[in-house]
């Protein structure tokens, strides 16, 4: 009992400390600047493959390359899970440097509505009533915002689009692969086109790797740590505390997304838009209380059922 606690409460941390990294990135990809997007997403798909791929050799578990190869459907899924964080990277990049960070920071608040939507659309799943009202409530708060704004929120759209859609073909893959195994197999899958891209920018002279100084050497370096990181601290946690914990967590990363953009990166938040943030938090609100709600009624029906095998056996 003592040892299982003892694991929740260092899950619990290992994914506080995940999502605490996530949410503090808008820091790190702003002091990238005058880096753009482009080259941002190259630096970050080498140097995690990079990372990665000398961690799996030293621990001797790069066989599940050639196992991968030779299921070209598996392939192509993996391909494309790569392609679509890849778009979901550069998005968000490009809304940091681009001083919209605030922006980015809705598109992951809207990731869990669009991920429950996506799981009606393409999974045929069955909502509970408080469900529905949060993925209504989200779609007020996409109207309002996109009245407000004058045009839908793209930049919000498109992040919480990707990374879910992401998510939903993540989960599709289903245990077939490790957490490491899977980000090391997307970042080879883009790793040409990322080496490509570098060649472009060099040759068109918008690169700044060598540029900017060594700290700006060194802090895209680091982005395969940057990008891994919280990856593995991520990982750690799933193992080990319930789902639910895990999609209330989630949470944390947009807050501080936004504290950032707000308090540290002098972004302007008019009220109008923090009237669309605050439909958006009721929102998931709904559907952070449903989640609980929800594990507290499967538990005891575990709890209960466990109790009647027990007093049947003899």
């Amino acid at each position: 009992m003592l040892q299982g606690r003892s694991e929740t409460s260092r899950g619990t941390a290992y994914g506080f400390l995940a999502y605490f990294l996530w949410g503090a990135m808008p820091l790190y990809f702003d002091a990238l600047v005058p880096a753009g997007a482009w080259e941002i997403l190259a630096h970050r798909v080498l140097w995690t493959l990079v990372l990665l791929g000398v961690g799996l050799a030293l621990w001797r578990r790069l066989g599940f390359v050639g196992d991968l190869v030779r299921r070209p459907r598996r392939l192509a899924a993996v391909a494309a899970a790569g392609l679509l964080i890849a778009t979901n990277w550069t998005i968000y990049v490009a809304a940091v440097v681009s001083g919209r960070a605030t922006e980015a920071a809705l598109g992951y608040f809207l990731n869990p509505l669009v991920t429950v939507a996506l799981g009606v659309v393409v999974l045929r799943e069955r909502l509970r009533p408080t469900q529905w009202a949060a993925v209504a409530v989200g779609a007020i708060a996409c109207v309002y915002l996109a009245i407000d704004h004058g045009s839908p929120p793209w930049i919000s759209i498109g992040l919480a689009l990707s990374f879910a859609t992401y998510g939903l073909l993540k989960n599709r893959l289903g245990g077939s692969m490790t957490a490491v195994e899977s980000l090391t197999a997307e970042t080879m899958v883009l790793a040409p086109i990322a080496a490509v891209l570098l060649v472009v920018l060099t040759l068109r002279g918008s690169t700044t790797f060598t540029t900017e100084g060594g700290g700006h050497t060194a802090l895209l370096v680091l982005a395969g740590v940057v990008t891994a990181g919280p990856l593995l601290l991520f990982a750690a946690a799933a193992r080990r505390v319930p789902l639910v914990t895990i999609g209330l967590l989630q949470f944390i990363t947009p807050i501080l997304q936004l504290l950032c953009a707000v308090l540290l990166l002098d972004e302007h938040m008019p009220l109008s838009r923090w009237v669309g943030f605050g439909i958006v938090w009721i929102a998931l609100v709904l559907l952070a209380t449903d989640s609980v709600r929800h594990a507290r009624r499967s538990r005891r029906a575990r709890l209960q059922a466990a109790s009647v095998e027990a007093a049947a056996c003899p």
